[in-house]
């Protein structure tokens, strides 16, 4: 199936795919941590070797020149979504090829089943004006709330604080790295490719905390 959207350098992107039928692609933490990982690998030039990636502390390869700068994911279990900005002809195609390609094989051997694991090709949107692409630094960072609150977009938060220290506590999104946290996920991002929106922690959780009062807006929705 042809995509309907060309990648462009110096141009940012949502990119997003969920498993086949809906169904899960992250069984535990271990299928997590191992697709945070291959986040790391697979942004590169050089051949892609699935045996180095151990849990070892970032960064345990040498991984050359990036084909694309990521600017916050997030894992869902039957989904993910990524932010990322085009700094090489044909840098997300090919960063998407190595990513799913080699996820696909590790979940197919390691929960003993075959056939394709995404549902299609990676789905893309072009964040072509500057609110959209700040509006998607929430939306990316806000999924983990429909694991508490699967309806929050549509009636409304009803425990905000909660849900904050549900966000705080979820390992598995870039929300840490831009709340502060020294951890080694840290070297996936790339932040200075990116709109400096947030001076500090502090207006990033406010940014957040923001669109968590807001829910009602049709912007969020979907």
């Amino acid at each position: 199936m042809e995509r309907k959207i060309s990648f462009s350098e110096g141009e940012y992107y949502h990119i997003y795919n969920r498993g086949v039928n809906k169904d899960i692609i992250f069984e535990n933490d271990h299928d997590r941590k191992h697709f945070i990982r291959l986040l790391f690998v697979s942004n590169s030039d050089k051949a892609v070797r699935f045996s180095e990636i151990k849990f070892k502390p970032f960064p345990f390869i040498d991984r050359g020149k990036s084909l694309v700068s990521i600017g916050s994911y997030c894992l869902m279990p039957n989904h993910f979504h990524l932010l990322v900005k085009e700094i090489k002809d044909g840098g997300i195609s090919s960063f998407m090829t190595k990513l799913t390609t080699g996820y696909s094989m590790y979940f197919n051997k390691i929960h003993g089943r075959v056939g394709p694991l995404f549902q299609s090709r990676f789905k893309a949107s072009h964040a072509d004006s500057d609110n959209y692409l700040k509006y998607l630094f929430a939306y990316i960072h806000l999924n983990p709330v429909k694991l508490i609150e699967p309806e929050w977009k549509e009636k409304g938060i009803s425990n905000k604080i909660a849900a904050e220290n549900y966000l705080k506590n979820y390992h598995y999104s870039s929300y840490e790295d831009y709340m502060g946290s020294e951890r080694e996920e840290n070297l996936i991002l790339s932040k200075k490719d990116f709109p400096e929106y947030f001076d500090s922690a502090h207006d990033f959780k406010d940014f957040i905390t923001d669109w968590l009062t807001y829910s009602d807006d049709d912007s969020l929705q979907g």
